[in-house]
């Protein structure tokens, strides 16, 4: 069992920036992948950024350029760097993982709100 905890977000204005971060905790656990979703008000969850074990990053297009993923050296905390926030960001972001084994995770969520 793998939990992840989510922070860092809350109210930003357009062009502004916020940092996320979520950890993962857990019982002799090893982690495929992680990264960060989102879902806006009437939209399905999607993928913003996410790491694979070994290191590759994939980015949705929509971020490229504005929002930078990274890890600490375990390996079990991400963090979301978001800069030049639009009102387009505005959603719930949750942490994913995938262990080892296959298993699927998810955070509880954070907002994150773009306005001015």
């Amino acid at each position: 069992q793998v939990h992840l905890v989510e922070s860092g977000g809350g109210l930003a204005q357009p062009g502004g920036s916020l940092r996320l971060s979520c950890a993962a905790s857990g019982r002799d656990f090893r982690l495929a992948a992680m990264g960060w979703y989102r879902q806006a008000p009437g939209k399905q969850r999607e993928l913003v950024a996410n790491i694979i074990s070994g290191g590759k990053i994939v980015y949705a297009d929509s971020v490229k350029g504005r929002f930078t993923i990274s890890r600490d050296n375990a390996e079990t905390t991400v963090f979301l760097q978001m800069n030049n926030l639009k009102i387009e960001d505005t959603a719930v972001y949750y942490c994913g993982a995938i262990s080892g084994d296959g298993v699927g995770y998810w955070g509880q969520g954070t907002q994150v709100t773009v306005s001015s």
